[in-house]
């Protein structure tokens, strides 16, 4: 029996030995797998944390230009703004003139728009009752200039100011509004220069 009994603690002790060799085996990959997990967490970590570092690098760069752009944009726009009040005011200096001095300015448009052709010429029912004496006769000699004969219509046009030219059917408006109009961008261009460069 004390062989059994032998060879019974032979084999418990070879098992005994075996697990724990197996433990430690086991125990030892286990560690190399916990290594090498937490190296994989580490580098999945750092590219997480340089990728979100890119992304909130770019959300920054992406709000500052919206910025910049709306700062921008609004700057333009009070330029624009100030631009367009100075241009109504040049445009209302112009119809707040003295009666002499509106005629004038007037004869010279006329000059400078008159065709070598018979025609017509009309003003506002306003100008008409304001127009000094001897303005017809203005008319007629700045139109005969330049070749051609106007007669001043006594029929009144509903216009703010300036004059129409009507030469056989065709009207060429020439009122400070459609003036202005005309040369508005140029007249800001002019203004924008004097101002801001």
């Amino acid at each position: 029996m004390a062989g059994i009994d032998k060879m019974t603690r032979q084999i418990l002790e070879e098992a005994k030995a075996a697990a724990e060799a197996k433990t430690a085996e086991a125990s030892a990959k286990a560690e190399e797998m916990i290594s090498e997990a937490n190296e994989e967490a580490a580098r999945t970590a750092e590219s997480i944390s340089r990728k979100s570092e890119t992304e909130v690098a770019n959300y920054k760069e992406r709000v500052l230009s919206s910025i910049d752009l709306q700062k921008r944009t609004r700057i333009l726009s009070a330029k624009q703004e100030l631009i367009s009040e100075i241009l109504d005011k040049a445009y209302m200096s112009l119809t707040d003139m003295e009666a002499d001095k509106y005629f004038d300015m007037l004869l010279r448009l006329l000059e400078k728009y008159a065709l070598p052709q018979k025609g017509e010429i009309y003003f506002s029912f306003a100008d008409l009752k304001r127009m000094p004496a001897g303005f017809e006769a203005e008319v007629k000699k700045a139109a005969e200039s330049r070749g051609g004969s106007l007669a001043v219509s006594e029929t009144g046009r509903n216009i703010e100011n300036g004059f129409v030219l009507a030469y056989g059917g065709i009207e060429e408006n020439c009122t400070l509004r459609a003036m202005f109009d005309e040369k508005r961008e140029k007249l800001s261009d002019k203004v924008r220069e004097l101002l801001f460069v």
